[in-house]
């Protein structure tokens, strides 16, 4: 099959716009495409950024060595609508993927990173979803002039992507007769979360409920009828934010008043935004879909990012329980620091006897096994200097301890001195792991004189894709 040029910009069109908003709704993200047009056509694989590289053997299973890709699928001569029940999904670990037949094209699967912060892959697969039906629609129209505007679309896709998500779950759980209107919902959180009242960002619980189902929740005090809030009266809801926050009690509303102010469990179905200063969770039956702040919804959770640390202290001398322990201590005080939203760094010290740290050692060293020792742990962790940590005992044995060392090829000009200092402490003592907290919430990992939190270097994606090649060849050594 020669591929014309109407084809190859569409294709890039639709990747490079799907990949930007995936990039702004979850960070740094690959996207990748298997698909063949005609029945009967090889299939084809277009993958710019290496994101398929080390699934070698399940992409091969499952579309050459089976038919399994092609379980559920209807026949291509009788598709009107996509339906993404009937594409099976493939299962790859660490990537979130949509597959389907539609109009035009005998079979398209969509993959992209997931990411391990990620809230909830449903809005992502949403996403997907318009990426397949947007390249079909491309293709069948063949209008060069819409390939731009459908780019744009793709990469704004967020709020869309988080509705149709809320939608479909809401549909599933109650039926499609709903009067909760998702779009101003999601409109109104964010315009809440951007008003401030005295100069302090909203906090507290605002609930959603199915009007069919507002009876059913406890009230601790219901608003006449003829002075009920609106909710698009953004100023007015955010004033009465102030009545719930650093509570358990939450602001009720039917998508059109603020209804009153309630305690407990919600009906099913019912959506809840979370407001925490600057930024907030949005979850649909106490599941998180998503977090929104400054304007925009993202796919994280805001935890701390310590995947890497857990992989690499499997490498060291520590069995089990020892490996848990000292995972779940470092976890919780850099959790701490991120809730009180201050830095600090953490060395973490496998050495027996341990490394002789200048700061304020302890006499006794402090067992963090114990709660009221590790939320002590967490503030000494505000004191200017390093926790001194003990990975074989899981103990606090120093504080305000200084990481120092000769400077080396390695360091990051662009950050900042507990970030240099971390890096030619463990240039300096290889076996060691510093965790570098920032105040703004990044967190890293050091070992060896390099961060090995760091994202990945990727391939840039070229302005435009040369031929993908087909499976076969690409799982045979050819490149996408």
């Amino acid at each position: 099959m020669v591929l014309d040029r109407h084809h190859m910009l569409s294709l890039h069109n639709v990747l490079e716009g799907l990949r930007l908003g995936l990039c702004e709704y979850s960070g740094p993200s690959r996207v990748a495409l298997i698909y063949v047009q005609n029945p009967g056509e090889p299939l084809r694989v277009v993958d710019p950024q290496n994101l398929l590289h080390g699934h070698e053997p399940r992409l091969r299973e499952y579309f050459l060595d089976t038919d399994e890709w092609r379980e559920g699928l209807p026949d291509p001569e009788h598709v009107t609508y996509f339906d993404q029940a009937k594409a099976k999904r493939i299962g790859l670990a660490g990537v979130v993927s949509l597959g389907g037949r539609s109009p035009g094209i005998s079979y398209q699967m969509w993959l992209t990173d997931r990411h391990v912060d990620l809230c909830s892959p449903g809005p992502t697969r949403r996403w997907l979803e318009l990426a397949l039906l947007q390249f079909s629609q491309n293709l069948a129209a063949r209008d060069i002039f819409a390939l731009d505007s459908a780019a744009h679309m793709l990469q704004e896709m967020a709020p869309h992507a988080v509705h149709d998500f809320i939608v479909d779950m809401r549909s599933q759980s109650i039926g499609p007769d709903t009067r909760l209107r998702v779009y101003n919902i999601l409109a109104s959180i964010m315009q809440i979360s951007k008003t401030p009242e005295e100069g302090a960002w909203a906090r507290g619980h605002l609930a959603f409920v199915e009007p069919s189902r507002v009876s059913r929740v406890h009230y601790l005090i219901r608003f006449p009828k003829a002075e009920r809030p609106r909710l698009d009266n953004s100023k007015h809801v955010r004033k009465m934010l102030q009545s719930v926050e650093r509570s358990r009690r939450l602001l009720v509303s039917d998508g059109e008043y603020i209804l009153g102010i309630a305690a407990g469990e919600l009906p099913p179905s019912s959506l809840c935004a979370l407001f925490s200063g600057r930024h907030g969770m949005l979850s649909l039956d106490g599941d998180l879909v998503c977090s929104f702040s400054d304007g925009a919804f993202q796919s994280t959770n805001r935890k701390p990012k310590l995947v890497i640390l857990e992989e690499a202290l499997l490498e060291w001398p520590l069995d089990t329980d020892q490996r848990d322990a000292l995972f779940s201590s470092v976890s919780r005080i850099v959790a701490f620091a991120g809730e009180q939203k201050y830095g600090c760094a953490i060395i973490v010290d496998p050495y027996t006897p341990l490394l002789p740290v200048s700061g304020h050692n302890l006499e006794t060293p402090l067992d963090l096994d114990e709660d009221e020792h590790l939320v002590l742990a967490a503030a000494l962790a505000k004191v200017d200097g390093a926790l001194h940590l003990s990975a074989a005992r899981n103990q606090l044995c120093g504080f305000a301890c200084l990481m120092d060392g000769p400077s080396f090829p390695g360091e990051d000009r662009s950050r900042g001195a507990r970030y240099n200092s971390a890096l030619r402490f463990t240039y300096s003592h290889p076996e060691l792991m510093v965790v570098v907290v920032s105040s703004d919430r990044p967190v890293s990992v050091m070992q060896k004189g390099a961060d090995i939190s760091r994202p990945p270097v990727w391939p840039t994606v070229p302005s435009l894709l040369r031929p993908p090649p087909t499976l076969e060849q690409w799982l045979n050594g050819g490149q996408a």
